[in-house]
């Protein structure tokens, strides 16, 4: 079992209330991690609220060559990404027949290309170090073809986790670590501003916990698979969904 050397991490979305919950669990336990998101502003009063391990960075996950030009800063200033969260993600409730061109690009642009460029940009330093965590923030709308969500999120997080699993084929020999999470109806604005009223009580009355997921309890997934300790396990998406959904 061999621990990193260097406690530096990115988490991705981390503006949102996941990626929050994630970068505070990461500083917890000694990381310095840059929170990446869209909203410079937002980003800097959340990351002065962390404190000084949380460094903000506004960028579009979508754009390869923004992804390119900062990696490279982040190198120069920070050193590599030794533990990389790929949270962000946009929801759609859309069937396909509701679908358009533009939603459907756009959700495959941010929940799957986003994780591949920055996977990409930081595998390699990873494989160098002989140590790495690439944890990437699936759906149970993967497993299931989406209960509530629509046809673009679900296939975006199907890729996901293909991407998920083929990065762990690659990676296991150097001692990089690649698995997924699939949660289901985190307390988050996904729940509010996507579901009414009605629609949120007949899922309660279908997850057997009888409640929804609180974002730390993701976090807490996120810790235990950045840590050595879960070195032995890659490959994996593990659940998180009070039951609704077993295999």
């Amino acid at each position: 079992m061999k621990s990193d050397k260097k406690k530096f991490g990115l988490v991705t979305g981390a503006a949102g209330v996941l990626g929050l919950a994630v970068v505070k669990a990461l500083v917890d336990d000694g990381y310095r991690v840059v929170m990446v998101d869209l909203d410079l502003g937002r980003l800097e009063a959340l990351a002065g609220d962390v404190g000084e391990a949380a460094i903000p960075c506004a960028l579009d996950i979508s754009d390869p060559d923004a992804v390119r030009d900062c990696t490279e800063r982040i190198t120069t200033d920070y050193g590599d990404v030794s533990v990389l969260v790929n949270n962000a993600g946009l929801l759609s409730n859309s069937k396909l027949c509701e679908t358009d061109d533009h939603e459907w690009r756009k959700l495959l642009s941010v929940n799957l290309d986003g994780a591949f460029y920055l996977s990409r940009a930081w595998l390699g330093a990873m494989k160098e170090s002989g140590w790495g965590r690439i944890i990437n923030i699936s759906s149970l709308a993967m497993k299931t073809g989406g209960l509530t969500a629509g046809t673009s999120y679900t296939t975006s997080k199907g890729g996901l986790t293909a991407l998920t699993l083929s990065i762990a084929r690659e990676a296991a020999p150097y001692g990089v670590t690649a698995n997924g999470i699939a949660p289901a109806y985190i307390k988050t604005p996904m729940i509010t501003d996507f579901l009414s009223t009605e629609q949120q009580k007949q899922l309660l009355e279908q997850i057997p916990v009888k409640r929804f997921c609180e974002a730390e309890e993701v976090a807490h997934v996120v810790r235990f698979l950045a840590s050595p300790l879960s070195g032995f396990i890659t490959g994996e998406i593990i659940d998180i969904n009070g039951g609704l959904h077993m295999d």
